[in-house]
């Protein structure tokens, strides 16, 4: 990956204060990726900003805090909701990289509240779309983050995140000056609302481990292949293009067993929740068609042909025989506990030391 993909440039990452967007933000003040002139989280909750700039600055207490002249640091924040086109013109100028996180990404959340998801992962897409094709900003790049559930979407999360992906790709006609394109991923390991956090509570508390149904399967990938991701996409990427990273998948039972080891905690199975999938997939058996490799990516380019055509193809011929599903190739007990200890989440074998079975990330 380019070394200098960033230098200079003003990044705004919209829900920034998210599991994504706090290690995006991470990865960006690194510098490993060139220093960006700017990071600009904005999303609409003032106190997970708080906490997170007081993160920034080493301090403890909200009491610890300094005077802190944001509009003038590398790192700032932003209150505003993508829901707000207003929000989203004023914020936009002067960008040069886009990265829309902001997202209600919860399923049984969005199928009691399906409005809502429809105005946060649709209208807010389409407000960052239609604001840049106005003028009201001049990025180079546009990407928007969707998910497995938007193929074949069974559940309303799935559904707006779908019509996000169209919003975002169909962007294109609009304007060739600014690059519009998705990335499409699975379950990111130990993200806010992911199921490791809640077997490793229930481990720790000596409860049964609950799960919804036996024949479940997720792709799986840490937050730092997340980001690996949208990077990639924004070096490589063209015009209407979807990535999706080519990643391992898991019966969700053999993950549970894996954290449990050998502890004497028993797995129930409940019921499948409102909207929830028994196998996700990432690309559909109609999209593999459009479908290329890109080094270590799967790429969907365009069907639009007022945007197909004006990009390159020099991709490498897909390997895929039908749809792209997490119940094609899982992965056995030995490669889920050597995943999970890369990312971080420790697996003892010890009885009865919670402490030993913690989340790192």
């Amino acid at each position: 990956m380019n070394k200098n993909l960033f230098d200079g440039k003003v990044i705004l990452i919209t829900g920034g204060t998210g599991s994504l967007g706090k290690t995006l933000v991470r990865h960006f003040l690194t510098g490993n990726y060139g220093i960006p002139q700017q990071v600009i989280v904005f999303s609409r909750d003032e106190a997970k900003q708080h906490f997170m700039r007081l993160s920034y600055l080493h301090k403890k207490h909200a009491t610890d805090e300094v005077i802190y002249n944001q509009l003038c640091e590398r790192l700032v924040f932003r209150i505003g909701d993508v829901r707000s086109y207003n929000d989203i013109k004023r914020v936009l100028p002067g960008v040069n990289v886009v990265i829309n996180a902001a997202a209600l990404k919860q399923v049984p959340t969005c199928e009691y509240f399906p409005e809502q998801a429809i105005e946060t992962n649709c209208t807010g897409a389409a407000n960052l779309a239609q604001a840049v094709i106005e003028g009201f900003g001049n990025p180079e790049t546009v990407i928007a983050i969707s998910t497995d559930k938007a193929c074949k979407p069974v559940n309303v999360m799935g559904m707006t995140k779908a019509i996000q992906e169209r919003i975002i790709v169909t962007a294109n006609v609009y304007t060739a000056k600014t690059k519009f394109l998705c990335v499409r991923y699975g379950n990111v390991l130990a993200s806010r609302g992911s199921v490791i956090p809640l077997f490793i509570d229930q481990i720790q508390k000596g409860e049964t481990v609950t799960i919804t149904d036996k024949r479940m399967t997720r792709f799986l990938l840490s937050l730092d292949e997340a980001v690996c991701t949208v990077f990639s996409a924004i070096e490589h990427g063209n015009a209407g293009e979807i990535f999706v990273p080519r990643i391992q998948s898991a019966n969700v039972t053999d993950v549970a067993k894996v954290l449990i080891g050998d502890r004497e905690i028993k797995i129930r199975y409940t019921e499948i929740r409102p909207g929830e999938k028994i196998h996700e997939i990432m690309i559909s058996e109609e999209e593999t068609a459009r479908v290329g490799r890109r080094g270590a990516y799967y790429v969907i380019r365009c069907i639009l042909p007022e945007i197909s055509d004006r990009v390159p193809n020099g991709d490498e011929p897909y390997d895929l025989q039908g749809e792209y599903s997490s119940c094609d190739h899982t992965m056995n007990h030995s490669e889920i506990r050597s995943l999970l200890e890369r990312n971080n989440l420790k697996v003892s074998d010890a009885r009865d030391t919670p402490e030993n079975l913690t989340l790192d990330n």
